[in-house]
């Protein structure tokens, strides 16, 4: 194995050259692909089934159904803001990318930069959630059978990295296997939301509950006030519903990109959600008894033995685990060529090695270091709130970065979308970035709150702020030291020129 040199790296289009990069990765991923890969990251019925008790405490079966509704709707409208842009400039830098050929000349460093290393710590973060919460349903399976059994952190944390190392070895597969895990986890996520339907359904050993407790019913176990309330028990759908615009990460490899990434952002994010809804209500028909699954660290596990019996369960709990395991692949693939992509514009510490390429088409330095850090942020894993942390993080930082390049276009009129393959009519264009835009600076706040106000303490606070602004501070150090030095975006393409002659005359 060994690094790619300039002159060999001839396979793929010619569309990347056009935004001034070298040619690096060949183009072998389908549109399947593409939408296999949001839906794997997105990873819908494991997604919900980690995060179920923050909804359960904050609206129960109001948040969980009608929340999931609601961010539906608005995913659609960010996934088709981020669709047109990335259809007008398909390159793997995605929203740093976006954000700088978008705004105007004085603005263009800085604010590529910062949505860039947003968008790097929410693809590691998601990363990081999905890998540890399938480590937690791994370690929830064991006390289904013997219920004296409580785990310790330091065992869901060697679960932890047992799932990162296998999703590490899988991210060395070639393209086109890689083409086919995404294309498998399509069908392995849609037969495992019927099965479970079929048959939590039919067995529901503990009988159903009501079709008003289902569509009509409001539980509140947090200490908020009802209204706010349901909306932080939105961030189990948000948490889910976030990583579609990671799939902008495999535009250097997707054929066709400015029509298949985009494609495959929206086609995802309207799969997820109809996946979603055919997974969250026969879930709350046999949802009899929420006081314990709210007593259960991870409730999915319980609520699966009271419908199905232990052995029923833990079949179901296969499904799951191997969806998140799917997810887990996905994310760290994406993640590893966002950091890639940043690191060739010279956005990260030490860009200079972890933007090689290997001879296998791989970004390994970037996965190792993505790897490492994800390894390391999993040490907060021996306090309590931590997987409320890592979603919270991982929602917040990928919705600011989505926000950047949609906010710019919207702020010059949309004027740079112009030629765009994939685009919304203008009227409908602005009415869909802005509420994209008003959503995402509110879930900011929202997400930013603890999930339940009773018996709150160090334990149970949200430490999704602290996490975002550890980060901040070492951007901000590193931009001051060394990268307002080194860091003028990417590079000259194409494209900007067309940017610059609408610049002159619609400044910011």
């Amino acid at each position: 194995m060994g690094k790619v040199s300039s002159e060999s790296s001839n396979v793929a289009a010619v569309t990347t050259d056009e935004h001034g990069y070298k040619v690096e990765m060949p183009r072998e991923l389908s549109l399947w692909s593409a939408i296999g890969l949001g839906l794997a990251i997105m990873a819908c019925p494991y997604g919900l089934s980690t995060t179920i008790s923050i909804a359960l405490q904050n609206g129960g079966p109001a948040s969980i159904l009608w929340g999931w509704v609601f961010i539906s709707l608005m995913s659609i409208c960010i996934a088709l803001s981020l669709a047109e842009i990335c259809s007008r400039f398909p390159t793997s830098g995605g929203p740093y990318y976006f954000s700088y050929m978008l705004a105007s000349s004085r603005y263009k460093k800085i604010s590529s930069y910062v949505v860039g290393w947003l968008g790097m710590i929410g693809n590691w973060t998601v990363a990081l959630s999905i890998i540890y919460g399938t480590a937690q349903l791994i370690i929830a399976i064991v006390p289904l059978w013997n219920e004296n059994f409580e785990p310790r952190a330091y065992q869901t944390y060697l679960i932890f990295l047992g799932v990162l190392s296998l999703c590490f070895a899988a991210n060395f597969l070639r393209q086109k296997h890689l083409d086919a895990l995404n294309t498998f986890s399509i069908y392995w996520t849609g037969a495992s939301v019927i099965i479970i339907l079929v048959t939590v359904l039919s067995i529901a050993r503990n009988g159903r509950t009501s079709a008003s407790f289902v569509f009509a019913s409001f539980e509140e176990n947090s200490g908020w006030r009802p209204g706010w309330a349901w909306f932080v028990g939105l961030l189990q759908s948000a948490y889910v519903l976030t990583g579609y615009g990671m799939v902008a990460a495999m535009a250097d490899e997707v054929s066709h990109p400015e029509l298949s990434v985009p494609r495959g952002m929206v086609g995802s994010v309207i799969a997820a959600a109809v996946i979603g809804l055919l997974y969250l209500i026969p879930l709350l028909f046999v949802m009899t008894d929420i006081p314990s699954l709210l007593a259960a660290d991870q409730p999915i596990p319980i609520l699966f033995q009271q419908a199905a019996g232990t052995s029923g369960a833990t079949g179901l709990m296969f499904l799951i685990i191997t969806i998140g395991v799917l997810g887990g692949v996905g994310s760290l693939t994406t993640s590893s060529r966002c950091c890639y992509s940043f690191a060739r514009d010279n956005g990260v510490i030490g860009s200079k090695f972890w933007k090689e390429i290997w001879h296998s088409y791989l970004p390994l330095n970037a996965l190792i270091l993505t790897v490492v850090v994800i390894a390391l942020l999993g040490l907060i894993s021996f306090e309590s709130a931590a997987f409320s942390a890592f979603t919270g993080v991982a929602t917040i930082t990928l919705g600011s970065s989505y926000a950047g390049p949609i906010m710019i276009s919207l702020l010059r009129r949309r004027k740079p979308l112009e030629g765009a393959v994939f685009m919304m009519p203008s009227w409908l264009g602005f009415i869909v970035n802005t509420v994209s835009c008003c959503w995402i600076l509110l879930s900011i706040v929202i997400f930013s709150m603890p999930t339940a106000l009773d018996g709150l303490n160090a334990d149970s606070m949200n430490y999704a702020s602290v996490v975002f602004i550890g980060f901040a501070v070492i951007a901000f150090l590193y931009y001051v030291i060394h990268a307002k030095n080194t860091f003028n975006g990417p590079p000259a393409s194409n494209y900007e020129e067309n940017a610059q002659e609408i610049d002159m005359d619609h400044k910011l």
